[in-house]
């Protein structure tokens, strides 16, 4: 009976994605459907919308609106701008130093922000301008921008990883965050690497040097806004305060920070606000669908069916961990990264778990590779802003990526099979 159910969640949740529905929508729909085959109609019923419930019902949680606040004050702010002077003062001197820009960027912008699509879209506008100005290709200048975009999602302070903190069952934010940092600045160095020998080929131009007492300036002017990683992160290792506690002080001092740049007016809050909540209600209505899902899941042993299937397949780790990677990167394409977070973490999990693997260890792969479906078709939200920033079509932009997906997928396999990449500053410090 739980093999038939299994195959009718699954069927059903790719048979409403084909025909168009909203993930949200299809994940519900085909839970309870599942559900339907094995309780009667009013305990399935009043078993889903508790557990949808109880999915968001955590303390930590609060600290996914608060991060995503903070980013679309320091959006409105005026930080990007202060940061893409940063970054091109660090890269100028490399060949397409507009893109090495843009990438840095994006990895400054994005870890302060949280957000791939506010960190394409942002970086995006002020950089595909002055690329354009250097004769960049749009082509170009958009892959560079979407293949860099999900680099904040990986370093910290990150939403993805307080989500597979929780689905994990309460790994250490702090660890994850900590652990982050390689891989993401990795993520970035690959990009870099890809556009610069592209910018070699294309003979594109190199930025003059400021002057000294300009440059003083333009780091004077970015130190603020990179102090907010220094207090949010310093402080959750430190354990002044907690993962939540830290989101909090980062809406406070984006918020000072923003007024006093004088880029943020009172009167703009509303419409923050509404932002803010749009994106919150996003992701909020994905976590509880994916907590139905994932109770599902449970309640049939799908999870444990599944190790054991893989398990049965190989019992080779090298085999194991390439065939979970494959799988979420091709969930990626298709997937928001938060559902792929809270429906395969308890799939895959207990699989890393039987060969010893630091479940810090695996958050990152995991968290990584469904980053990775940001930059591709067919749903990339990345791709989608990325594309129209630049105007260009999806089309022209994929076959740029390439190369792009090439060398993000190498740093994820290096990720993978060489744990202390992402396992050397938690223990460093500890954690």
């Amino acid at each position: 009976m739980e093999t038939i159910t299994g195959i009718i969640l699954f069927t059903s949740f790719f048979f409403l994605l084909w025909f168009g529905a909203p993930i949200a929508i299809a994940i519900i729909l085909s839970s309870v459907l599942a559900f339907l085959f094995v309780l009667p109609f009013d305990v399935a019923i009043m078993t889903a919308a508790q557990r949808m419930i109880t999915g968001i019902d955590n303390f930590t949680m609060l600290a996914i609106p608060l991060f995503v606040l903070s980013g679309v004050i320091m959006n409105a702010g005026g930080i990007a701008l202060r940061l893409v002077n940063l970054a091109k003062l660090l890269v100028g001197r490399l060949s397409g130093s507009m893109a090495h820009t843009n990438v840095v960027g994006n990895m400054l912008f994005g870890a302060i922000a949280g957000s791939s699509v506010a960190s394409a879209a942002a970086i995006g506008r002020i950089m595909t301008p002055m690329q354009d100005k250097e004769g960049y290709k749009r082509t170009y200048s958009a892959a560079v921008n979407i293949a860099s975009a999900p680099t904040g999602l990986i370093i910290p302070p990150s939403s993805v990883v307080i989500v597979y903190s929780l689905a994990s069952g309460g790994t250490s934010v702090a660890a994850l965050f900590m652990a982050g940092y390689i891989p993401g600045i990795l993520w970035g160095l690959g990009v870099m690497a890809v556009a610069y020998f592209m910018a070699k080929k294309e003979s594109y131009s190199v930025s003059s040097p400021p002057n000294l007492k300009m440059a003083m300036k333009i780091i004077g002017d970015a130190i603020p806004s990179l102090l907010l990683i220094v207090i949010v992160i310093g402080g959750i290792i430190a354990g002044i305060f907690t993962a939540t506690e830290g989101a909090a002080v980062a809406v406070l001092y984006a918020t000072i920070l923003s007024l006093l740049h004088k880029r943020l007016r009172l009167q703009d809050m509303p419409m923050i606000l509404k932002e803010t909540i749009e994106i919150t209600g996003m992701i909020l209505f994905l976590i509880t669908a994916s907590a139905l899902f994932s109770l599902v899941m449970s309640y049939l042993g799908l999870p444990q069916a599944i190790s054991n299937a893989l398990l049965s397949i190989t019992e080779n780790q090298t085999g194991i961990l390439l065939i979970m990677i494959a799988t979420l990167l091709l969930v990626g394409t298709f997937m928001d990264i938060t559902p792929g977070v809270l429906i395969f973490t308890p799939i895959f999990l207990p699989v890393a778990e039987t060969f010893q693997m630091d479940p810090v260890h695996f958050g990152m792969i995991l968290c990584f590779s469904l980053c990775i479906g940001n930059m591709t078709p067919p749903v990339g939200s990345a791709l989608f802003v990325g594309a129209t920033v630049a105007e260009v079509r999806i089309e022209q932009v994929v076959r740029t990526l390439i190369p792009f997906f090439a060398i993000v997928t190498f740093v994820l396999l290096l990720i993978t099979f060489i744990p202390q990449i992402s396992l050397f500053l938690p223990r460093l410090f500890g954690l």
